[in-house]
């Protein structure tokens, strides 16, 4: 089933297919699918009450070749080593795949954030911030928001790894409030970026986004904001989901007011405008034009493939689909827009505002949206000359194919020092 599948051992099975088709050794290949370091912590911190728990946490450098390290920090109770380093290792290629300069990394601690105050949160994150301070830093590694974190939890890292550095760096972290030096369009930038990937799709393949039936499978930021953008659009979003279940309606609903009743009640089930509710793995397999996969990774693997009815898949969140899941929707002609371009639009906004931070000058809501747009669109024309020049099975392996070029002539390039 898919949650007995290894993130880690996905990710290498991606790369080392990708390398089938590229002129690289074997040996430039294998350190491509190792981190070159990962902290691994405990956390003792005082809770409100005044007893001490400790939380195990992680931080995940995968490689650093064409930047400083970037990427996410996550809260989760589901939050392991070889998540950790299965993501930050996907962050290398995400980078690569839309060319921004930046490696990649990840980190996350393992806690259900709901289960805690503001303030016991807030030491917690400082716990963490002080224990990866040595190892962050502008022109280093640069974190960013996850799952179950965003702007508060960054402006926290921020202030304590400035208090400990006794410095001012707003370019030490990304995704913060723009009062702390964030960026406009930076809360938009993944749903965006699924979006835009979608659209592209749709036209690749002579099909209109306008009128096309959606599915999104998680309704937290990524979620919620590409269902929002795809109905602007004019498709018809018929179901989305959380986890607690998933609701449907054939003619279609508001994604914004859906969203609405899930700040209400906790969650998008029992939504006035449903006809009916329905479970995550049904809504991943109804007949729709997009499905959005905007949960956790490993959420479609071989069994379920064989069930998916979707014609396009644009997936918002990191490592939704199986190795063995892809090889399935290859055999059904389903266009699978890979996560390391779709849901890019978070890592490239966070470079943009990691631009704007290193610059001092800050850019409009429009500007980043124009930027971002050109580079989603360019790249993934990229990726499908790719795909068509080379004969490739698919778009993601069109897009590591891409992207572990790229890394390995930054390597090349800079000569290998012991």
């Amino acid at each position: 089933m898919a949650e007995e599948v290894n993130p880690f051992e996905s990710l290498q099975e991606q790369i080392d297919e990708a390398a089938e088709y590229l002129d690289v050794g074997d040996d430039v290949i294998e350190r491509l699918k190792h981190p070159e370091r990962v902290l691994e912590t405990n956390l003792s911190v005082e809770m409100d009450d005044g007893t001490i728990e400790v939380f195990k946490a992680f931080r995940s450098q995968f490689n650093g070749d064409r930047g400083p390290y970037k990427g996410g920090i996550r809260y989760h109770p589901q939050v392991s080593r070889d998540e950790v380093r299965a993501l930050s290792g996907w962050m290398v290629y995400k980078t690569a795949t839309v060319g921004i300069p930046l490696g990649g990394g990840k980190g996350g601690i393992i806690i259900d954030p709901d289960e805690y105050s503001e303030s016991e949160l807030e030491r917690i994150t400082r716990a963490f911030a002080e224990e990866i301070t040595p190892l962050i830093g502008e022109d280093k590694d640069v974190p960013a928001p996850d799952v179950n974190t965003g702007q508060r939890e960054m402006n926290w890292i921020k202030d304590t790894y400035e208090t400990l550095e006794n410095t001012t760096e707003p370019g030490v972290i990304t995704g913060k409030d723009i009062s702390s030096g964030g960026s406009a369009g930076r809360v938009e930038a993944t749903g965006r970026s699924t979006v835009i990937a979608a659209r592209e799709a749709f036209d690749y393949l002579d099909k209109d986004v306008e009128g096309a039936t959606v599915a999104v499978q998680g309704y937290g930021n990524a979620g919620w904001i590409t269902a929002k953008l795809i109905d602007e659009m004019g498709a018809d979003v018929v179901a989305v989901s959380d986890s607690s279940g998933g609701i449907y309606n054939a003619d279609g609903f508001d994604p914004v007011d859906a969203k609405q009743h899930k700040r209400e009640t906790g969650s998008v089930v029992g939504y006035s405008e449903a006809d009916e509710e329905l479970s995550n793995e049904e809504l991943l397999t109804l007949d729709v034009d997009l499905l959005v996969p905007a949960a956790l990774e490993n959420a479609i693997d071989e069994e379920l493939a064989h069930d998916i009815q979707a014609d396009v898949i644009s997936e918002a969140a990191n490592g939704p689909i199986t190795p063995e899941g892809d090889d399935v929707l290859e055999d059904k002609d389903v266009l699978v827009v890979p996560d390391i371009l779709a849901n890019a639009g978070g890592v490239t906004v966070s470079y943009f505002e990691w631009v704007q931070n290193r610059q001092r000058f800050y850019w409009d809501e429009e500007r980043v949206n124009e930027e971002l747009e050109d580079i989603i669109v360019e790249q993934f024309d990229t990726l499908v000359d790719a795909y068509e020049e080379h004969d490739l099975p698919s778009l993601r392996v069109a897009a590591y194919v891409v992207a572990i070029q790229r890394v390995v002539d930054s390597y090349e390039q800079s000569g290998n020092w012991p």
